[in-house]
């Protein structure tokens, strides 16, 4: 091997370690492939009128998801489709959005236009604490070591709520956004992710320059617009980083759109757009399990829903 051979050797390796160490600090999760998936059903459904936005998958073959109607939350094995509600919400004015899951068995609940953030015990379905932060709507949510990070999508901030060393919440700051930052007259911030590297968060912006992605420094707030080559995230919902490919859905489009990104999220290239025009139907956060990505279908234009309406959840291959 020449020297220029193991100069290059390294680089792939430091980057390779820096992805990897950043995914494990900022708590991201990627699950082997089980044998036994290629049986579980890739289309399952949901309670009729329960409005689904939010889904989130821990470190076992199930999925949460949040109820827009009355913030319930619906547990579904992946194995079997089947499932329950585990949560009774606190009624039509106070849904739960994104919701995350940890490895302490607790989850992580936005409260949308209720403006609040609420914790539960996942095994119970007991409230343990509530976080009244005064927001416009309390959209998203991802977990890191130290923090739980939530988007509001009507002001220019995010809400940090702190961790201690098992996990438990403890209180709540506001974190203003600058830089690059463009707040619109309507929903502006949605997803928000990690960087690769752990170093920096990534959040949808819809607005800005007709709709991409932010790197937001967590120590200050401001914001630098992430070089996306062009590609447009106008209807950009759901993240979901998988070592250093991002997934971002795009609800109304019905789509997927995969990036590669540079270990620090300043840059990212398109790969590829996935569709489905026989099962997605508005589907809004993705979360993963072995080698599929789970969406929930929202169906956003049927408008009032009705307590009948029906919504499921898809699968597709990882890209």
């Amino acid at each position: 091997m020449t020297s220029t051979e193991r100069s290059l050797a390294r680089r792939r390796l430091l980057t390779t370690t820096a992805a990897l160490t950043g995914a494990a600090l900022l708590g991201g999760t990627a699950h082997a492939a089980d044998a036994r998936q290629a049986t579980w059903p890739t289309r399952f459904p949901l309670p009729d009128g329960f409005q689904p936005e939010g889904i989130a998958i821990g470190s076992e073959p199930y999925a949460w998801f949040g109820s827009l109607a009355n913030g319930d939350v619906y547990r579904a094995s992946l194995a079997t489709g089947r499932g329950r509600v585990v949560h009774r919400g606190l009624g039509p004015d106070r849904p739960v959005v994104g919701l995350k899951t940890d490895r302490h068995g607790r989850l992580f609940l936005s409260g949308g236009a209720g403006g609040d953030l609420r914790t539960v015990d996942a095994r119970t379905g007991e409230i343990e604490q509530v976080h009244e932060v005064g927001g416009a709507f309390v959209n998203d949510v991802v977990l890191t070591p130290r923090a739980a990070w939530f988007t509001d999508s009507f002001l220019p901030r995010l809400y940090r709520l702190d961790l201690g060393r098992d996990g438990a919440p403890q209180g709540v700051e506001t974190v203003p956004l600058s830089g690059d930052w463009e707040q619109g007259p309507d929903f502006t911030a949605n997803g928000i992710e990690r960087t690769p590297d752990g170093s920096a968060l990534l959040v949808v912006n819809a607005f800005a320059g007709g709709g991409g992605l932010m790197r937001v420094d967590p120590r200050t707030g401001s914001a630098s617009a992430v070089d996306l080559g062009g590609a447009l995230l106008p209807n950009g919902d759901g993240l979901l980083l998988l070592g250093r490919t991002l997934y971002v859905v795009q609800q109304w489009q019905n789509a997927i759109d995969v990036f590669r990104l540079n270990s620090s999220g300043t840059r990212g290239s398109l790969i590829t757009r996935v569709t489905d025009p026989d099962r997605f139907r508005i589907p809004t956060t993705a979360a993963a399990w072995g080698d599929r990505i789970y969406l929930p279908n929202a169906r956003f234009d049927i408008d009032p829903p009705a307590p009948d309406t029906d919504y499921d959840t898809v699968a597709v291959p990882r890209v």
